[in-house]
């Protein structure tokens, strides 16, 4: 039994000499490949973290594997499994590379002046509407500071990745990282004006059984956006019968633009379009804060200048109140005076 739970003493040593004893680039390189494969149970996914090739990370992994003598993951077509003895050697690889983090850490809030590299991750729509616009300005402002920004709907671990800063929707889970809470998640309905000329606007969110709807996928889970409402003191939630669906937030405003129906947007996806005249808002009085954006960033980072930097001009990219949401409010006077159409 103590053979399939934990290496035996030769492979222990094995380890601890690789490790240890005069540690080269590509030995180290190895170590850092096969860490992040475990954690995150693919070459491939590791690659796009470490910004290498899948087939770089693979080879790293490969040649670790012979140095050792040593077999370190179950493969298949379509994951990594780690042997037992892969189990035991990515927790002491965890350990090492964490070492490794905080002398870099230390090294890091040893200076005053932002410099280097700064990881940050945020969800699709948030990058792309408010952190792209904005860092030109922050780069301006830090020229020695160079931003990796990484987009993804999946929620990376910030510990285990090396990210500095990430910005996430919704329920926090992860209690080792520190939080900053950024500005409100509000999600509106909307609709062309020339959709609601033609078939009238909806007064009750009851009333969208009369029209037609464009609603969000979400690609993790692939179930459909319930619409939130709030009505009277209670919020009530709904599918409605959308004859488009698509799994893009970008794409369902593309949609209601082109007079595709009404369908529901966060207020920073919708309003550039509501200040051109090419969206209105609808049933906005039954409108509701879905969640938080929020900011999150490893202890490790407290003292850290660059962390420091980014988190300062966060709260100038989410001032309160938020622009996107006070034109979304202003631009509803007098917009809602056609009878619902049927």
């Amino acid at each position: 039994m103590a053979l399939v739970l934990h290496l035996d003493n030769l492979a222990v040593v094995r380890f601890t000499h690789a490790v240890m004893e005069q540690i080269g680039l590509d030995r180290l390189t190895g170590i850092i490949a096969f860490a992040r494969s475990a954690s995150l149970g693919s070459y491939t996914a590791a690659a796009h973290s470490l910004g290498i090739s899948p087939s770089a990370v693979s080879k790293s992994v490969q040649r670790l594997e012979e140095r050792l003598g040593l077999s370190l993951f179950t493969r298949t077509t379509r994951s990594l499994t780690l042997t037992p003895e892969g189990r035991d050697l990515h927790e002491r690889a965890l350990r090492l590379l964490h070492e490794a983090e905080a002398i870099e850490q230390a090294a890091v809030a040893a200076r005053s002046e932002p410099a280097g590299t700064l990881k940050v991750t945020a969800p699709f729509p948030v990058g792309v509407h408010l952190l792209a616009p904005a860092l030109p300005r922050f780069r301006e402002r830090y020229p020695r500071l160079s931003v990796d920004l990484r987009l993804s709907d999946r929620f990376a671990d910030l510990i285990e990745e090396g990210i500095d800063v990430a910005i996430r929707v919704g329920e926090l889970s992860d209690s080792r990282l520190i939080s900053r809470r950024l500005a409100p998640h509000r999600l509106c309905a909307f609709a062309s004006p020339t959709y609601l000329e033609k078939r009238g606007t909806p007064r009750h969110p009851d009333d969208l059984i009369h029209h037609e709807c464009v609603n969000f996928r979400f690609q993790s889970t692939g179930q459909a956006l319930r619409w939130p409402f709030r009505v009277g003191v209670r919020t009530v939630e709904l599918t409605p019968n959308a004859g488009i669906v698509t799994d893009f937030s970008d794409a369902v405003a593309a949609v209601l633009v082109a007079g595709g129906g009404i369908g529901i947007s966060p207020t920073y996806i919708a309003a550039p379009y509501v200040e051109r005249g090419m969206l209105a808002p609808v049933l906005q009085e039954f409108a509701v804060e879905r969640s938080v954006m929020t900011a999150l960033w490893p202890e490790s980072r407290r003292g850290n200048p660059n962390v420091k930097a980014f988190l300062a001009f966060l709260g100038e990219v989410f001032p309160s109140p938020a622009p996107w949401d006070t034109l979304v409010t202003s631009a509803l006077g007098g917009k809602e005076d056609a009878p619902s159409g049927a």
